[in-house]
């Protein structure tokens, strides 16, 4: 990937930016009854997004160089993307910060800070010490996790570049995987396993699945489609936030034919009929029942019919969700025949307009 520059302009601009975030950290580190509410600040500034004054500061106006604007996001451009270039074209720059945020590491909301501003650096610097290196890369896939959340907890995706960063720049490319510990390159696919559906990169599943690393649990487990499939499972059921479980299950359409263990396929088929009842352990809404039963009914057409009347029994056994049933049932039959009737009509429309020869 080519690396962004920077104008003289733009650099003094960041370097005072890194001389702010240098006095906030500071800070924290001397108020430890602070300490927390100020990394919360830095986190919050960092990732907001430039505004016009400053992106015209920033953005280089040279037409032969590369603008630090290159990770913007579907025109989202936010101070921790242009300072994580900032901090590879010039290092030294960042370095101050980093000693900080490692005195700072056990600090909620040290590892989201690192992960947002160190995450290209790390891959791009030569660190020879093996426990340093450990350290910041199990920082990063643990601050990278954290920052996911948010966005999914918001149904946002503000931290999509460090996301694809980490996929298409990092797992992807051998040479910049290889540059971190094994342990940590199976705990980065795996992480990234949970949010590729949440983030639109199912078209790079197979490519994804391809670079899979080897698990030393691999012959109990399976093959990486299988702990794809299970991180996948793991991360539905601890989804709580109705359109981002849509999201998933609009996506789930891209597991179907692929070859898992029988362990791997009733752990998926399991998590998925959780959600096509009311009530407990997952509470969905009639929505997310609906689109997880399209989900298991594609995936799974065998007994289809068999579950369908197995739920319809059980929910039997419970009458105070009869009326809301009833209910339903009787205007989905009416939005069925209004639908029908209206294609029928412009068909018809259709037809008489068509010239007769």
């Amino acid at each position: 990937m080519p690396q962004a520059s920077f104008t003289p302009r733009s650099s003094a601009y960041l370097d005072a930016l890194t001389q702010e975030i240098e006095k906030k950290l500071q800070r924290a580190l001397a108020s430890p009854s602070l300490r927390r509410n100020l990394l919360q600040e830095l986190f919050t500034d960092i990732a907001l997004e430039i505004d016009e004054r400053a992106k015209d500061i920033i953005l280089s106006p040279e037409d032969d160089a590369i603008s630090p604007a290159e990770d913007c996001i579907y025109g989202q451009l936010c101070f921790h993307d242009v300072l994580a270039d900032y901090y590879v074209w010039v290092p030294e720059s960042g370095k101050r910060i980093l000693d900080l945020i490692v005195q700072l590491w056990s600090q909620s909301f040290a590892s989201h800070i690192f992960a947002l501003l160190f995450h290209k650096w790390l891959f791009e610097v030569q660190l020879d010490n093996s426990e340093v290196l450990l350290r910041f890369s199990s920082a990063l896939v643990q601050g990278a996790t954290n920052v996911f959340w948010i966005d999914i907890q918001s149904n946002t995706r503000r931290f999509e570049s460090l996301f694809l960063y980490l996929l298409e720049d990092v797992a992807l490319e051998p040479t910049r995987l290889n540059k971190i510990p094994v342990q940590v390159q199976r705990d980065l696919y795996l992480l990234l396993s949970r949010f590729i559906f949440f983030y639109n990169s199912v078209d790079k599943l197979e490519s994804f699945l391809r670079q899979f690393p080897v698990f030393p649990n691999a012959f109990l487990v399976g093959g990486p489609a299988d702990f794809f499939v299970i991180e996948l499972a793991d991360q539905l059921q601890k989804l709580k936030v109705e359109p981002v479980l849509l999201h998933y299950f609009s996506h789930i359409k891209v597991l179907q034919g692929m070859e898992l263990r029988m362990a791997t396929s009733t752990r998926l088929k399991t998590c998925l009929y959780s959600f096509t009842s009311p009530g407990g352990p997952m509470y969905p809404t009639r929505v997310v029942r609906h689109a997880a039963w399209d989900a298991l009914d594609l995936l799974f057409p065998v007994g289809r019919y068999p579950r369908h009347l197995i739920s319809l029994f059980f929910r039997l056994l419970y009458p105070w969700y009869w009326p809301s049933s009833c209910w339903n049932f009787v205007m989905d039959c009416i939005k069925a025949v209004l639908y029908s009737l209206l294609g029928l009509i412009y068909s018809s429309l259709e037809k008489l307009k068509k010239p007769k020869f």
